[in-house]
């Protein structure tokens, strides 16, 4: 700012002041209430920026592409921004996004194998990958799963991989850290599991996950309960407990659970679903039957899923088409308000004949090979992720159309009928090499 003070006109200024009545000295001196009101809403705005709540809420406001731009503000923007309860919140608010990074086999020939069983030849990797962008062709170069063992299950961008039934690995592919967890204490012969992922504590910026492994062998000693083991990263210990059932049933061997709003759901033997509810204190597992379709009576394939409205959806295909059902929950007005017990419906939500889905892509093959159901993406319930052969489709079973999702890999090499195929979806969000919040911040420094 120029100093009026020491400037050319100063002493005339003056001169011509007294003699005019003060009217060109009013003049510059209105000025200067107008240069400190700038420096007064200069000095708010830095301090209003300094604090971390005020700042948070601000950037709550702002789209995705302008909250990752200041990311490159100071290194305290950086950290906030990154940091998991700050992206669960934009989440909340705005929606996660996310990309397909490819999918993972997981071969069930290998899957337990005893003594004299199937061996995997040294050629085939042990946690194939079937590679939609440049970022899983890197990640497949770099070597990195080949220390991870198997596929196991995915949640919030963390995998779950290892070898059945004592060797587990958490591992994050933005961080590219790996976390070997302690061998668990029991030791069940068929098991499945289930991976979730957790809003952390207060004060804790780091991602909270637990993993569960439930016991699927029926014994005739023990009847209507099933054995778990839970493992929590906060404590980094396997707790075992046991549930109890209602009716009669098993869990399906070497099937993951699917988590929906911290609820898990098994697939059990002779077509029933378990749900188990961690959060309840009670330590009591729900089966329900499948539903029975129409077009899918003679159905092969089955599969568990997150819909849009945050519900389970259930999808199963047959030879003439594939159907999805949804799961809704209504509480028994005749119990007691605080007994947690539920009565379940399915509503069927779509079906589709392969038939019509032929005639809408007569060049897609389906007429000459059986299509297999793969997948639900994620909180969608319009569309499923289907096999032809080698090739995978993204299907919209309400417009009846097909999209080829081109991927990387020696199709020839991967056994179908005895594999999983999962679709990962990474989200996309910037990622902060600080461990903690830097300890000294110059709310001026950034806007200097």
């Amino acid at each position: 700012m120029v100093n009026a003070k020491n400037s050319p006109g100063w002493g005339s200024a003056s001169a011509s002041n007294r003699s005019s009545g003060h009217t060109e000295n009013l003049h510059s001196l209105e000025c200067f209430p107008k240069l400190k009101g700038r420096k007064m809403m200069k000095d708010s705005i830095h301090s209003a920026l300094a604090s971390d709540d005020i700042l948070l809420e601000i950037l709550l406001r702002l789209p995705e592409k302008s909250v990752f731009k200041f990311i490159l503000v100071s290194k305290r923007w950086l950290y906030l921004i990154c940091n998991f309860s700050f992206r669960r919140c934009y989440e909340k608010q705005w929606g996660a996004h996310s990309r397909l990074f490819g999918f993972f086999v997981c071969n069930f020939l290998y899957i337990d194998r005893p003594q004299d069983g199937v061996r995997r030849p040294r050629y085939e990797p042990a946690l194939p990958l079937l590679s939609t962008c440049k970022e899983s062709d890197d990640l497949m170069s770099s070597g990195i799963l080949r220390k991870l063992g198997y596929f196991i299950d995915y949640s919030d961008g963390l995998l779950l991989c290892g070898r059945h039934p004592k060797h587990y690995y958490v591992w994050d592919s933005v961080t590219k850290y790996r976390r070997q967890l302690p061998q668990p204490q029991k030791h069940y012969k068929y098991l499945c599991t289930a991976f979730m992922t957790e809003d952390p504590s207060e004060g804790r910026g780091d991602i909270v996950y637990r993993v569960v492994r439930a016991n699927c062998e029926c014994r005739v000693d023990v009847i209507n309960t099933i054995s778990i083991e839970t493992f929590s990263s906060l404590t980094w210990t396997w707790k075992p407990s046991t549930l109890v059932c209602s009716s009669e049933f098993a869990l399906s061997p070497w099937t993951v659970g699917t988590v929906i709003k911290g609820v898990i759901h098994w697939f059990g033997t002779y077509r029933s679903l378990a749900i188990y509810d961690p959060g309840f204190g009670e330590r009591r597992i729900t089966s329900i039957k499948l539903p029975v379709g129409q077009l899918t009576h003679d159905y092969e394939d089955s599969i568990l899923g997150e819909s849009s409205d945050r519900l389970l959806q259930y999808g199963q295909s047959g030879k003439h088409g594939l159907e999805t059902w949804v799961l809704y929950k209504e509480h028994d007005n005749s119990l007691s308000p605080f007994d947690t017990r539920c009565e379940y419906r399915w509503k069927l939500r779509c079906k589709l004949s392969y038939k019509e889905l032929w005639k809408q892509n007569p060049n897609s093959g389906i007429r000459s090979k059986e299509p297999q159901i793969l997948s639900f993406i994620r909180r969608n319930s319009d569309s499923v992720f289907i096999r032809l052969g080698s090739n995978i489709y993204q299907c919209n079973i309400r417009s009846k159309t097909l999209e080829v999702i081109p991927y990387h890999c020696d199709a020839l090499s991967i056994p179908w009928d005895f594999c999983k195929v999962v679709p990962y979806f990474q989200k996309i969000w910037p990622h902060s090499p600080l461990q903690n919040p830097p300890d000294i911040f110059n709310p001026y420094a950034s806007f200097s």
